[in-house]
């Protein structure tokens, strides 16, 4: 699938990486292909995005509020557990909330997991060791397998940023798509400005 993925296609997928370590988040989500696709201010994505004042920095903005951002903060949370933590706020419960109250009591980290011992990999290990691997969650892959599929329907043999942005809107569940919604962002016109984006390049 990634030998159809366009040069500005794959700096969305490299961005979204470098994203999540700046957050130093565990995992690569639909929130940080989300940053990735508004990193360029000029590209189709942030263009469409601006009629609703959404931009890169107020999705951050948003990401931070919501799963927070240095592990060293607290638990990371995945997309899945963005969703609950929103479920539960809609009944009261407000997770960042109870985090504070349990760090006020027993110490900041207190909900920090230790961290596994590292494995001794000789120098070149530790060379390459703080650029590791981060992956994909399951839903953000779903997304990047239906860019694929917005690329086939649309009798393309490529895929450009907008079709992961038409893949992440199709998708519809994932922690960027709660964040536009939430925003205000009408996802059927978004599409439309997606497609119509990528058919004029395709021409």
């Amino acid at each position: 699938m990634f030998e159809r993925f366009t040069a500005d296609a794959r700096t969305v997928v490299t961005t979204a990486q470098a994203e999540a370590r700046d957050l130093h988040h565990n995992h690569i989500g639909t929130e940080h292909i989300l940053l990735a696709l508004l990193a360029d201010p000029e590209g189709p994505v942030a263009r469409s995005l601006r009629a609703y004042d959404v931009d890169h920095d107020i999705v951050r903005d948003d990401v931070l509020r919501r799963i927070g951002g240095r592990t060293d903060d607290g638990p990371v949370l995945s997309d899945a557990d963005a969703e609950d933590a929103a479920a539960l706020k809609a009944i009261g419960i407000d997770l960042a909330a109870v985090r504070e109250a349990i760090e006020a009591n027993f110490g900041a980290g207190a909900l920090r997991l230790p961290r596994p011992p590292q494995k001794k990999r000789g120098l070149f290990g530790k060379l390459v060791a703080g650029s590791g691997h981060i992956p994909f969650t399951n839903r953000n892959k779903k997304v990047l397998e239906l860019s694929l599929r917005e690329a086939i329907r649309l009798k393309q043999k490529f895929i450009a940023p907008e079709h992961i942005m038409l893949g992440l809107v199709r998708e519809g569940q994932g922690l960027a798509a709660l964040i536009l919604t939430d925003r205000g962002v009408d996802l059927n016109r978004v599409r439309d400005d997606m497609e119509e984006s990528v058919t004029r390049t395709a021409a």
